[in-house]
């Protein structure tokens, strides 16, 4: 992959992945950053991700895995209680239908919200969102069908009706 083509990568799927790393941690700018880090981290893997099939996939799985080791430092320097007001400002120029998607999503467990959001805001088939996890296509259609009961649950006939509508967010 040449730099104009990694350059075209770059901005056909940056917002995309941004809107579904920030939708699997609830946190927007957190998912910002991690998005940005994984292109730096693609960037120098350009060459294995031309012969990749999925360098979308690649990216988000990098960019998730980011996450959470932030999410695990994070846990263990105790966060300063000023980030959370700063991520309840951030979350006021969403739509409300996103910050309540959102919201629910965040109550799900984390392997249900990984398998909703790689499903139904990523667009990945069942076989594929069980390649990105690592786990078999039996167990990510139960965590689906787990997930989608609890989201109506959490939600009502509210923004779950429409998952795919904040994808992009």
């Amino acid at each position: 992959m040449d730099a104009e083509e990694f350059d075209s990568f770059y901005t056909a799927s940056f917002s995309r992945l941004v809107g579904q790393i920030h939708a699997m941690i609830g946190d927007r700018d957190e998912a910002q950053e991690c998005v940005q880090e994984a292109f730096v981290r693609a960037w120098s893997h350009r060459r294995q991700l031309e012969k990749a099939h999925a360098p979308e996939a690649w990216v988000r799985t990098t960019a998730y895995r980011l996450a959470v080791s932030r999410w695990r430092r994070t846990v263990r320097a105790r966060r300063d209680p000023d980030r959370a007001l700063q991520r309840r400002e951030s979350a006021a120029e969403l739509s409300p239908d996103h910050v309540a998607l959102v919201h629910a999503l965040r109550e799900l467990p984390e392997a249900q919200r990984r398998a909703i959001v790689l499903h139904h805001m990523c667009d990945l088939p069942v076989v594929e969102v069980a390649a990105e996890t690592g786990v078999p296509v039996g167990t990510v259609k139960a965590r689906l069908s787990r997930g989608r009961t609890a989201l109506m649950s959490l939600l009502g006939d509210g923004p779950a009706d429409d998952l795919e509508g904040v994808s992009h967010a």
